[in-house]
């Protein structure tokens, strides 16, 4: 190509000169020659330009200056280019060759617009997201499970990338970025690399491909450089795995130097004092690694990869310009290291690389999204060893031998648990009790301050509307024999009916039967509509008074075989639907957590061979639970994919229960929202390990030849308490990680307190009840029970009678639409216990004789808890428990009212768990009253006294009354 002030010549082959035809007749002139097979014709055209050369460099003044421009540092070679230096030097001998590569740097090249920073952003973005997340993460994956490769074929993963369309459509750049939503892969093309080095092995100008040596866990360098719409960029990152005290310190030098330098790039600034000052810092802070710095700190970068005008070193007198872009490159190379880890770690480089754009202030870092922190860039992959206290030796007893001292422990015996009641702490929960009923009545006045009742406590029920089909043609093929047809996809039942195919929903099906008379057989089909069920079954609403409502279909045939499978197919699909609608149902309050964010830098904190619980699904075999940035994961080693992961944020109570007394290490996390673990939905997670060993036979053992007693099953039981401890030790460790991990989510390690326990039934079985800080607590055997003591409003004590060897505990929370929580059967011997820890924990409770039946008295609050408030809220608890015998006041009525049918229903559950009628504990107080007061008297008299009692109290008169009244029902 010649350009003059006038034209520009082209000359190239007839293929090429097609595609140049287009830009002809433009603004400006544009000729093509075309080279051809005859050589005559080509010389012609060579001659051509050499005259226009010749014309053009004529000075009107001076006809001495003939000058030509060219790029001396581009050389070509070729019979094409020979044949044109031949006639360029026959007949331009007096034509002066000027090197013009600066001026066409510093006038056209060097300086971007928007379009042409644009695409250097987008193919520095790229490079970011084949190095960060891709590189790092196959490299760190690499390490950490110790495998072998070598440097070319990790560099050919990273280059087969490019051509990879799901992976550039589902990229995501550190800190959430994303490329530019316009971005074309299509456009991107390779320019450097990547290069891949490792093991002593260093080269920082990029002259040599990655080797075939295996990459090596010490010092780690990737570069690599794009094209995107032809234009350039650049990036290296230096990765440390378990890098030395001196390694460290020189890339925080090195990460300083760098940043100094992208300081000191701006506008108007001299090239070559951005090398000296960087050069004035490492001599004066590290002048050892002088001598291992690059000379040059970068150069230019934009349509070519490297502008050789624009290298930024000791000597380059060029200044900096707005919309200037640069690669940056600070290195040290071949570094000794004075502590090498094996024989590839004696010497080693550190370098960054970043493509920048020049502003007036500080310049804009297109890679700036890849880390270049210590903490982003170091890998530790060895075992973090704790350190540990050296274990004292115990003590032996020179006449025992291999028997501890402390062998024999001292335990309390349950005989020695004192069950009586103490009166002074009786008083001063009494007191406490009153104060905290009085705050919780305070507290439902001022929360319920409206009438919240809803239609007087009746839920408004909506219609329902199924739709089975949209358009006549999805109905099933054979409706047109005009039968009965079963449609199990849209669970419909179509009917002929007059002679049409007529659809029904199994939602509007009640139920379907067959039956035989004589010869014939017949299909009755029951449907679902209002009025038809009998008190609170009826949950059909009627959403048009006026609208007529099929109840049956009735049909006949002398098929009876297909009749009974019609019945029954309707009757499975009938049980799939309601199954289906409680799945819904169920799963609804179950949340899908966002994506667990793992750790890539180093080595996450992991217990191995745990168990978890739920168990999945397959054989069982123990995983190991991981420690990553927002949340923790269970990877069981049957399948990668059979993992599970709790977020820190989901995380309510995370428990860490010891294996005294226990069979089990537990490390227990129980869960804000539920989520779904295989098919099923669980708020409780639980990671844990066996305390005891495989037991065996030591009666051949050795050791019986010459040892006599107990010896050996003593040193076994020292074996047993050291290895529970241990694994106490390690489980309580894990925990505190877990908790640290989490602490911006307010993460803390609870414990059970195994002293204020008790035994109860929450579900089926009997199991032992223990208090947290927080929550009332049983974890060792599922179903497992976590209730939180912030979310209980008050806590009742059911069958508390005298004579009963058992009570049971009833809670009721904050959220009234929430069942209440049962725990029955717990020991006579733990109330005393139970109700301390009630009261210590500021939850108001009461106690009664009978059981209540819970769901009418919620339905009651939840109807207008405003009202339930007013008249006087949990008070009709505290009437029966408050209740002193030989009181001449009258009592007040309780506030809740609440049917006789009802009260029968509770009072006839509770007689049948009890020998006592309703006012055993009543007289029974009434007894002990009077025994206290006057000493010595029999029987008789204080039977007489009990009945004066009672007449004065007015119980017979409401007995009599509730005599008269169950007769009426009768």
């Amino acid at each position: 190509m010649l350009l003059t002030t006038d034209t520009l010549y082209i000359f190239t082959t007839q293929k090429k000169a097609k595609y140049l035809d287009q830009i002809k007749g433009g603004r400006f002139p544009v000729e093509v020659l075309v080279k051809g097979k005859d050589a005559a014709e080509n010389e012609r055209h060579f001659i051509k330009i050499t005259d226009a050369i010749k014309a053009a460099g004529v000075s009107h003044h001076a006809r001495e200056f003939k000058k030509v421009g060219v790029l001396t540092k581009d050389t070509s070679s070729g019979p094409f280019i020979d044949e044109w230096k031949k006639i360029y030097a026959d007949n331009c001998k007096d034509v002066e060759q000027v090197e013009i590569a600066p001026a066409l740097s510093t006038a056209a090249f060097s300086v971007k617009d928007e379009a042409e920073l644009r695409a250097m952003r987008s193919s520095s973005k790229a490079c970011v997201a084949l190095l960060t997340p891709y590189f790092l993460d196959e490299m760190s994956n690499i390490l950490d499970q110790d495998k072998k490769i070598k440097h070319s074929a990790l560099a050919d993963k990273v280059y087969n990338k490019l051509e990879d369309e799901n992976f550039w459509k589902s990229v995501q750049l550190p800190n959430r970025q994303k490329l530019p939503s316009d971005f074309d892969p299509e456009q991107l093309d390779w320019v450097l690399g990547p290069i891949v080095q490792s093991g002593g092995k260093f080269d920082l100008k990029w002259q040599q491909d990655s080797d075939d040596e295996i990459l090596h866990p010490g010092i780690i360098i990737a570069a690599m450089g794009l094209r995107y719409k032809s234009y350039c960029s650049q990036i290296a990152r230096t990765f440390m795995v378990d890098p030395n005290k001196s390694q460290e310190s020189n890339y925080k030098f090195l990460l300083s130097v760098h940043n100094m330098i992208l300081k000191g790039i701006r506008d108007g600034v001299v090239v070559k004092d951005v090398y000296s000052k960087a050069l004035g810092l490492i001599k004066s802070k590290k002048p050892e690694l002088e001598k291992h710095f690059l000379k040059n700190v970068g150069y230019g970068i934009g349509l070519e990869n490297k502008d050789p005008t624009l290298v930024l070193n000791a000597k380059n007198q060029r200044t900096l310009r707005d919309g200037m872009t640069l690669v940056i490159t600070t290195g040290f190379s071949d570094i000794q290291n004075p502590n090498p880890q094996d024989k590839n770690s004696k010497t080693y480089s550190l370098v960054l690389t970043d493509t920048v754009r020049v502003t007036a202030a500080e310049p804009v870092v297109f890679t700036g999204e890849a880390p270049v922190e210590v903490d982003a860039t170091s890998f530790f992959f060895k075992d973090e060893d704790e350190a540990q206290p050296t274990p004292k030796k115990e003590k032996r007893d020179s006449r025992v031998g291999a028997v501890a001292t402390k062998n024999i422990t001292s335990t309390r015996l349950r005989s020695e648990r004192n069950t009586a009641v103490d009166d002074d702490a009786e008083k001063r929960r009494r007191a406490h009790q009153k104060e905290l009923s009085a705050k919780k009545q305070a507290e439902g006045l001022a929360k319920y301050a409206e009438s919240t009742a809803d239609q007087n406590g009746v839920e408004v029920k909506k219609f329902k509307r199924f739709e089975s089909y949209k358009r006549d043609n999805q109905f099933p093929p054979k409706v047109r024999d005009m039968g009965i047809v079963i449609d199990q996809k849209n669970a419909t039942i179509v009917l002929p009916v007059m002679g049409r195919p007529v659809p029904f929903h199994v939602n509007t099906i009640k139920n379907a039967s067959k039956s035989d008379e004589g010869e014939w057989s017949f299909l009755r089909i029951n449907f679902l509509s209002p009025g038809q069920g009998v008190g609170r079954k009826d949950d059909q609403p009627f959403e048009d008074a006026s609208a007529h409502f099929v109840r049956s279909l009735t049909f006949r045939s002398t098929d009876g075989d297909r009749y009974t499978d019609i019945a029954n197919q309707i009757a499975n699909l009938k049980r799939e639907a309601v199954k289906k609608e409680q799945e819904k149902k169920d799963l609804e309050d179950v949340i899908e957590q966002d994506k667990l964010v793992e750790i890539r830098n180093r080595r996450p904190a992991v217990l191995d061979n745990v168990f978890i619980r739920p168990a999945m699904e397959g054989k069982r075999v123990p995983g190991k639970v991981e420690i990553h940035q927002n949340g923790l994961r269970y990877q069981s080693p049957l399948s990668t994919t059979q993992r599970v992961d709790i977020l820190f944020s989901n995380v309510r109570h995370l428990f860490f229960q010891p294996c005294e007394h226990e069979l089990i290490v537990i490390i227990h996390v129980h869960l804000k929202d539920p989520i779904l673990f295989g098919k099923k939905k669980t708020k409780d997670v639980q990671f844990y390990r066996e305390a005891t060993d495989i037991q065996f036979d030591e009666t051949g053992n050795r050791k019986r030849k010459y040892r006599y007693g107990d010896e050996d099953e003593f040193e076994a039981e020292q074996e047993e308490r050291r290895r529970r401890n241990e694994l106490d030790r390690l489980f309580k460790s894990f925990a505190d990680k877990i908790a640290e991990a989490g602490k911006n989510e307010g993460l803390e390690v609870d414990m059970p307190l195994r002293e204020i326990g008790f035994n109860g039934v929450p579900f089926r079985s009997n199991v032992y009840i223990q208090p947290t800080t927080e929550c009332l607590i049983q974890i060792t055997e599922p179903p497992f029970m976590v209730i939180t003591l912030d979310d209980i409003e008050i806590a009742h004590l059911e069958r508390v009678q005298y004579g009963l060897k058992n009570f049971d505990l009833v809670f009721i929370f904050k959220d009234f639409t929430r069942p209440p929580a049962h725990i029955n059967t717990i020991p006579v011997e733990s109330l005393e216990d139970v109700k301390e820890f009630l009261d210590s924990v500021n939850i108001a409770y009461s106690e009664g004789p009978l059981n209540l039946n819970w769901s009418v008295i919620m339905k009651t609050v939840t109807a207008d808890t405003h009202q339930f408030f007013l008249d006087g809220g949990w008070g009709f608890l505290q009437n029966d428990s408050d209740e002193e015998g030989g009181s001449d006041e009258e009592e007040e009525e309780s506030a809740f009212e609440i049917s006789e049918s009802e009260l029968d229903v509770a009072s006839e559950s509770s007689e049948e768990d009890s020998d006592f009628d309703s006012n055993a504990s009543a007289e029974a107080s009434d007894e002990a009253e009077m025994s206290d007061e006057e000493e010595g008297e029999d029987w008789d008299e204080l039977e007489k006294k009990a009945r004066k009692r009672d007449r004065e109290s007015g119980l017979e008169e409401e007995d009599n009354k509730k005599g008269a009244k169950k007769q009426k029902r009768r």
